[in-house]
């Protein structure tokens, strides 16, 4: 597959270490957000990896109220609020946005864990039409799977925080199939994932947040490859380590 050159709608976030009250506290204490430095975006798709805890997630969800985004999810033109959970981490970042930004025809932002919420807002607002009917009549995966192909309407930003939760295997090789769909019309994507599937699709940019900071890795250098290969290929011999069960005669 040959990569366009495709001018992004968001460029680059930096943190306002100017403004910040400490970096003694949450969520600047985070080793990814205390060594925030201009964090690039690939203009097609960009992962944001790491262990639970590590940052990928408070830094998507600033970005996407940064970029005027609800904190629990949606469109740009959804305003309801179940739990203040989010952190003010937005309040200290700084975006840049390419030149096609005012041609942006969609955009949403996806929260794993709040996507329920989102789906009972959507309920109340009677626009189930866009998302092909009620996403509460569906299961947690249909539900999310009928966002991406009968809401995403191409050309536009979309931010994704854990969509494998809701997907099976065969339905996340789907998803690589309708995002690249969606890549096509010009869109941008940053996805923080745990999934090796999703994280394969080849024009990205791959960000590992550690207690190193953030910094890029290759696909093949990344834990969710190199531990789902070895365990595919040594299942046997993994599993009686992990169960510390004796080999069998």
């Amino acid at each position: 597959m040959p990569q366009r050159e495709i001018e992004p709608f968001l460029r680059y976030v930096d943190l306002k270490r100017e403004y910040v009250p400490s970096f003694d506290v949450y969520p600047f204490n985070i080793p990814a957000v205390k060594s925030l430095h201009r964090l690039e975006f690939h203009p097609q798709v960009t992962y944001f990896i790491g262990e639970n805890g590590s940052g990928k997630s408070t830094l998507l969800e600033a970005i996407a109220i940064l970029e005027g985004f609800n904190p629990e999810g949606g469109s740009r033109n959804f305003n309801f609020s179940t739990a203040d959970t989010h952190s003010d981490l937005a309040d200290y970042l700084r975006g840049a946005s390419g030149a096609r930004r005012v041609r942006t025809s969609d955009s949403y932002f996806l929260r794993a864990e709040s996507f329920y919420n989102v789906a009972t807002e959507i309920d109340r607002l009677e626009v189930q039409g866009g998302y092909g009917g009620s996403l509460h009549h569906r299961s947690h995966g249909e539900s999310f799977f009928s966002l991406i192909t009968e809401r995403f309407r191409g050309n536009g930003l979309y931010l994704l925080d854990e969509p494998e939760s809701a997907l099976s295997p065969k339905r996340q090789l789907s998803f690589l199939t309708r995002m690249h769909d969606l890549l096509e019309t010009g869109s941008q994507f940053i996805i923080a994932t745990h999934s090796p599937i999703i994280l394969a699709y080849p024009h990205s940019t791959i960000y590992q947040f550690s207690e190193q900071g953030i910094e890029t890795i290759r696909y093949e250098d990344t834990d969710h490859f190199q531990i789902t290969q070895i365990f595919l290929s040594r299942r046997e011999a993994m599993l009686r380590e992990l169960l510390k069960e004796p080999e069998t005669e």
